[in-house]
C-alpha cells in the first residue's frame, strides 16, 4: 500500500484564551484524521472558524497540535520542512526584490547556488506565463500577476506537497479561474500533492480528486465526496459537465446552507 504524503492522525489542537485558566481552552478541531496520496488533490471545505487553517498550520509546522500527529512522507511533523509548501490569500512579495529575486528567495535561504537557483526561478516565471516580468517590482503586477509569482515561489523549493489557503478569494472572478487552471495544469505538469481551502465550492469541485467537509468548530471531518469527473488537470472544461452542479448541490446540503443566518460565510 503506497504510504501517503500527508497524513492527520486523531488531531485536536487546543488554544489558550487570555488568562489560561480552567476551562479556557477553545477546541479548534477535534479527533480529525485524513490522508493524501500522492499526486492527489483535496480541498477542504467548512463553515468559518471550524479548523481549516488551524490544520494547514500544523501540516507545514508552525505549531503542534495538542493531540494526535502530522506525518509528511512517513516522518513526524515537528517544525517547518523541505516537504511542505505553504501558499496564502496574500502574495506577501517582498515589495524591495524583483519578482526573480522573490521566487529565489525559498532557495536563497536553502542555500542552493544563485546560477541553480535563477535557472529555476526563469524556468518557472515561464511556465507561470511571468517570464517577461521577472525583472519587475510587485507594485508593477496586477494581482492576479502576483499571485502567479507566489505560485512560482511555492514550487521554487520543490516541495512534495502544497498547502493553499484560499489563494485566490481575493481575485476577480474572471482571474480566479484563470488562475485555476494555471494551478490545476502546474500540479499535474510538476506531479505535486496538495490540500487546498477554499469557500467556493465550485472551485473544489473543478480542482479535486476529493473534498472533504469539515463541521462547525470544534472542526472534524463529517463527509468525504470523491470527484467523479474526468480532466482534474483542465478545470475550465471539468466546468462544463453537469456533474459540478449536482456535486455543489450535495455540498450546500452538508454545510446547511440554507440554514444559514444572512450574512454567513460558508
Amino acid at each position: 500500500m503506497q504510504q501517503p504524503r500527508i497524513e492527520y492522525k486523531d488531531i485536536t489542537k487546543r488554544f489558550m484564551q487570555n488568562g489560561g485558566g480552567e476551562g479556557s481552552a477553545i477546541v479548534a478541531v477535534e479527533d480529525v484524521t485524513l490522508s493524501i496520496k500522492d499526486k492527489e488533490v483535496v480541498s477542504l471545505i467548512g463553515p468559518s472558524g471550524c479548523g481549516k487553517s488551524t490544520l494547514l498550520n500544523m501540516g507545514s509546522g508552525l505549531y503542534p497540535p495538542s493531540e494526535g500527529e502530522v506525518k509528511v512522507d512517513g516522518e513526524r511533523v515537528s517544525g517547518p520542512n523541505d516537504h511542505v509548501a505553504f501558499m496564502l490569500q496574500k502574495d506577501l512579495l517582498l515589495p524591495w526584490r524583483t519578482i526573480r529575486q522573490n521566487v529565489e528567495l525559498g532557495q536563497e535561504i536553502k542555500g542552493t547556488p544563485g546560477k541553480q537557483r535563477r535557472e529555476r526561478a526563469r524556468e518557472l516565471l515561464e511556465k507561470c506565463h511571468l517570464g517577461q516580468f521577472a525583472d519587475h517590482y510587485p507594485h508593477q503586477l496586477s494581482g492576479g500577476m502576483r499571485q502567479r509569482a507566489a505560485l512560482a515561489r511555492t514550487l521554487a523549493v520543490d516541495p512534495t506537497v502544497l498547502l493553499m489557503d484560499e489563494p485566490f478569494s481575493a481575485l476577480d472572478a474572471q482571474t480566479k479561474m484563470i488562475l485555476q487552471q494555471d494551478l490545476a495544469e502546474t500540479l499535474e505538469r510538476e506531479g505535486k500533492t496538495a490540500l487546498f481551502i477554499t469557500h467556493d465550492l465550485a472551485e473544489s469541485v473543478a480542482l479535486s480528486d476529493r473534498i472533504l467537509v469539515m463541521s462547525q468548530r470544534p472542526g472534524t471531518i463529517i463527509s468525504e465526496i470523491v470527484v467523479d469527473i474526468p480532466g482534474r488537470g483542465n478545470p475550465m472544461e471539468r466546468r462544463h459537465q453537469r456533474k459540478v452542479a449536482d456535486y455543489v448541490g450535495e455540498l450546500m446540503e452538508l454545510l446547511h446552507v440554507g440554514d444559514q443566518a444572512a450574512g454567513d460565510e460558508i
